[in-house]
Parts: structure tokens; C-alpha cells; sequence
């Protein structure tokens, strides 16, 4: 190993050591009294449920850790959006898993909480996964409810989501584990099963001094809603347990008596680890993001005996791609090269850039991996599409268009990995957020825009300095500096991964060498979900 390298990984494990330091923060939630006020009630936090809900020496993959992460700080922080979500495995079936945080603003729900119940539906209903909901929430936070509450993508959607995975036939298993109110009330109602714990658990449109205002009702709220009143009396959820522990207990006991479910059929053998060491993926990427690196050298450390099977391997050479097995599953693989090759016609390609040779191998790759039903892998190291006038005479946005169109329209399950860079129309042709991939992660080294700091920058600059020129105002080159400065650090705060993460554009930010097991854990729940459609490109421009 040379200096470069040991440089490269030190800078990879501080942002790994910082990543650790965030998430350790934010899984205290509302934070040490807040949990101490749960155990009081004798109630276990959403963490703790899930961890006594999940089968023993299981993982536990968190979607949407950092979700409002710096978003709601005038009112006090939002951490992970005030709900836990993730997959994990429940008497030995993988399931969706959504539990309220009450510690959290009592578990009310804010405009991000919404987005991510949502994808959690998402990820249910894409995958035929049995979900499973651990309700305790005091509703809407109102003073956002004009954020949360109309809306096609708003609150009211995951009651149509329950509706929908009803009728397609996915499990859903319902916990009401402490307070569920109003329109939330539906939720653990439209499910399949639905239980209550005693003394805790309480379900109502409206509460006790709703009702009173309402309509001079004088009643408490264990009598208007607890779990005696909707067991055995109106019948509105299925049994009562004494704890928080018994009623995860029956939920297991639901998921063991399970059929099985059908599978895609995608192939695995049994895993084998790469023969590169995977922990030296840590030094591989460059510390300085402008340096080049062969993205060979990320793909050797991540799949199966380091066995690569390039496809197109001399041509279109700034996109590499190949099949593999990760965790004994069969993969294709998209990914960005960002070491500085020689093109067909012996000129020299800037790394991380899709050239129109690179954009039709690609697109070509896409529709045989379709073809022989194998999951695609994409990882994403862009800065965007080639442009100039050599580009666009040569077609780039026809051929760009043609990668763009293989990869939306592919039926096999497809998981992103932002490594780098995730720049321009460079993230859709890779599979961003905007194109399903069933997962998408990013490491603590990405970052994503329309372009890079510096570029936006100076382009920002440009049109503010115009600005002023045109009102007959002149700008100094120390005032000029002074903005660009100022330009460049709000575009970079928005570059952050955990920017990125706390809007839900990716559902976590991983350690590098978790990679290998979030895809594993992807394509195993992607095997729930049979491929019903046909692979159809529509009409491509050649």
C-alpha cells in the first residue's frame, strides 16, 4: 500500500467514524428522559420492539435513519422522522417493519413522517412483504398540517396503500402500543389484524376533550377507546394483550403460520467472499473527489471470489459493466469509471463522465440482464453526460436517451450505490431516487446535484454578477470573491449526503463495507415479488 492510499483511507474511516457518531445520535430519539418516560408507562421504545420483534442473530436494514435530519429545528428536531422503519426477518419471513417513535413529539406526524410511511408501502408492495405496524402516535403535528394533510402524496395516501396491498393480497399486522387518533386510526383498522395493549394502547377518532367540545360528552379516554372498550365492545381490533412483550409475541406467532410465498427466481450458489480484501474499498477512493481511481478496484472488493465477467470490456470505456454474484446472488453490473481512458477512436475520456459509446453499451447490458432475469446493481460515481459541440454532433442525448430508456422500463429489481458523485441527468441514467430502484444507498463520500460546488458556483456567480451589471452597478474582485464564497457554501451544504438523506432522496447513508450485505438483503426481498411484466422498451432512437 503506498501514502496515497493510506491518505484515502483515514479520510474514509473519519467519515465513517462520523457517520457512526450521527447515527448513535439520532437512535436516542427524543432522547434520554423521553425513554426513561416510555419504560415508566411500561412501554419498550420503537427500537426496543423492534429489536424483541426481530428473530435472533438477524439484521436489521434502517430505511430513512437520518430522515429530517436539521429539517424542523425551529420546533425542536424531528430525529429519523419520528418513525423507525426498516426490513427485517420475523419468524424467519423478511417483513417491512414501521414503529412509531413516541418520544419523539409524542410520535406525531410531520411532513417527512408522511414521505416515509409511504416508502415503507413502497418497499411492502413492490416486494409482496408482509408489513407490520407498531402504532404510537399522538396524529398529525398541526402546526404543519397544511404540509401533511391533503395532498396526492400526503397523509391521507397511506390509507389508500392500505387499501391497494390489501387487495394484492400483502399481510399487514397491525399493533396499537399506545395512543392512535383521528384519520391515523385507519391505519391499524384497514390492516388484516389488529391488536391493542391494555392500559397504553388507545384508538378514537377524536379524544376526550375533542368529544366534550364536540358534543358535551363527558367521558375519559380509556372508556372512549382502550383496549377493553374495541375488545370487547365494539369489536374494532382483534385481541388485547397485558404488554408490549405479549403482543410481539403474537405477532410472531401470526408470521410463523405463513404460506410461503412465491419467488422471482433469481439464481444464487452459495456465497463466497471476494478474494481482494474488502476493507481496502476504504482506500481506493480518493480523499481529493477530482483525482481519478479504476472503479475495477471497488468491484474486485465487493463480489464473489473478485470474479468480474466485463461485458463490452474495450468499448464505450467510462462505464464499466459485467456480471458477477454478490452473496451468492447473480448481479449485473452498471458503473461509472473514473479512471481516464482511451476511447475506440484513441481519444482520451475524463473519468466519471457517460460518453455516447458508454450510454449504448449500457443500454444494450440493461436489456440482457431483462432478458436473463438478473438484478441490476448500479453504482454511481457521475459527473454527468459529455457535452460540447463533438458530443451533441455525435448524438449524445439520442444515446443518452436510449440508456435512460432501457433502465426505467427494466422489470428486474435494480439497487444504487452512490459511491461519488451523483451529478445531473449522470443520476438518472443511473438509477436515481426518480427511477425505483428498490433500494438506494449512498456511502459517506457522495454527494448530489445538478453539478459540482464549483461549477455551480461560478455559474451562479455569472448570472448575479450580470445582474448587477445591468442595474449599472460594478462589483470589486474582493466583493466577487466574498459572494462566490458565499454561493459555494449553501450549494455545498446542499451536496452533504445527510442533506440528501434527511429528505428521503436515498433511504440511508452506509459504511462502505455494509455494501455487499445491503444488496444481499435487497435482491433476497426482491425474490418475494414474481416478475409479472414484460420487458418493453417502447420506441429507442438507434
Amino acid at each position: 500500500m503506498d501514502i496515497e492510499f493510506n491518505k484515502n483511507e483515514d479520510a474514509m474511516k473519519q467519515l465513517v467514524y462520523q457517520l457512526n457518531k450521527k447515527l448513535s445520535r439520532v437512535k436516542q430519539g427524543g432522547g434520554e428522559k423521553k425513554i426513561a418516560s416510555q419504560h415508566k408507562k411500561g412501554k419498550l421504545t420503537a427500537r426496543e420492539r423492534i429489536d424483541y420483534l426481530i428473530d435472533d442473530n438477524s439484521d436489521f436494514l434502517e430505511v430513512g435513519a437520518f430522515a429530517g435530519d436539521g429539517m424542523y429545528d425551529e420546533v425542536g428536531g424531528c430525529p429519523s422522522g419520528g418513525v423507525v422503519v426498516g426490513i427485517g426477518v420475523v419468524s424467519g419471513r423478511d417483513c417491512v417493519i414501521v414503529a412509531n417513535d413516541a418520544t419523539v413529539k409524542a410520535g406525531a406526524w410531520f411532513p417527512i413522517t408522511a414521505k416515509k410511511n409511504m416508502r415503507a408501502q413502497e418497499i411492502a408492495m413492490e416486494n409482496r412483504l408482509p408489513i407490520i405496524y407498531l402504532v404510537d402516535s399522538a396524529g398529525v403535528f398541526l402546526p404543519m398540517q397544511d404540509e401533511i394533510f391533503p395532498d396526492k402524496e400526503h397523509f391521507g395516501r397511506q390509507f389508500r396503500n392500505n387499501a391497494r396491498m390489501s387487495s394484492m393480497g400483502i399481510v399487514q399486522i397491525a399493533a396499537i402500543m399506545g395512543s392512535c387518533v383521528a384519520g391515523g386510526a385507519y391505519l391499524p383498522i384497514m390492516s388484516d389484524e389488529a391488536m391493542i395493549v391494555d392500559k397504553t394502547g388507545s384508538i378514537f377518532l377524536a379524544g376526550s376533550y375533542l368529544v366534550k367540545a364536540a358534543i358535551g360528552e363527558d367521558i375519559d379516554n380509556e372508556t372512549l377507546g382502550g383496549a377493553t372498550t374495541h375488545s370487547e365492545i365494539s369489536g374494532v381490533t382483534d385481541n388485547k394483550f397485558e404488554s408490549d412483550q405479549d403482543c410481539l409475541d403474537y405477532i410472531k406467532r401470526i408470521l410463523d403460520k405463513l404460506g410461503a410465498p412465491e419467488t422471482a427466481g433469481f439464481d444464487r450458489v452459495e456465497p463466497v467472499e471476494p478474494k481482494d480484501n474488502p476493507e481496502e474499498i476504504l482506500g481506493v477512493i480518493p480523499e481529493d473527489r477530482v483525482k481519478p481511481y479504476d472503479t475495477r478496484d471497488i468491484i474486485k472488493r465487493l463480489v464473489d471470489n473478485s470474479e468480474f465477467d466485463e461485458y463490452k470490456k474495450l468499448y464505450g470505456q467510462s462505464i464499466i459493466c459485467g456480471y458477477a454474484r454478490i452473496d451468492g446472488w447473480a448481479v449485473g453490473i452498471v458503473a461509472n469509471q473514473r479512471k481516464v481512458v482511451k476511447s475506440k477512436k484513441g481519444e482520451m475520456q475524463m473519468g466519471g463522465v457517460i460518453y455516447s459509446d458508454s450510454a449504448d453499451k449500457s443500454a444494450r447490458f440493461i436489456m440482457n440482464c431483462n432478458q436473463r432475469k438478473i438484478p441490476l446493481v448500479f453504482l454511481q460515481d457521475v459527473s454527468g453526460f459529455m457535452v460540447g459541440s463533438r458530443a451533441e454532433h455525435g448524438g449524445i442525448i439520442k444515446d443518452g436517451a436510449k440508456m435512460v430508456n432501457a433502465m426505467a422500463n427494466s422489470v428486474v429489481p435494480k439497487f444504487t450505490i452512490v459511491m461519488g458523485n451523483s451529478y445531473g441527468a449522470g443520476n438518472y441514467a443511473m438509477c436515481g431516487k426518480a427511477y425505483d430502484p428498490r433500494l438506494i444507498y449512498s456511502w459517506p463520500t457522495a454527494q448530489m446535484a445538478v453539478m459540482s460546488g464549483d461549477a455551480a458556483a461560478k455559474t451562479l456567480l455569472q448570472i448575479k454578477v450580470a445582474g448587477l451589471k445591468a442595474k449599472g452597478e460594478e462589483i470589486t474582485p474582493e466583493a466577487e470573491e466574498s459572494l462566490l464564497k458565499e454561493i459555494r457554501d449553501r450549494y455545498n451544504e446542499q451536496l452533504s449526503p445527510y442533506y440528501a438523506a434527511a429528505r428521503l432522496w436515498v433511504d440511508g447513508i452506509i459504511d462502505p463495507l455494509e455494501t455487499r450485505q445491503v444488496i444481499s438483503k435487497g435482491i433476497k426481498m426482491a425474490d418475494h415479488a414474481p416478475l409479472k411484466e414484460k420487458f418493453n422498451v417502447g420506441v429507442i432512437q438507434t
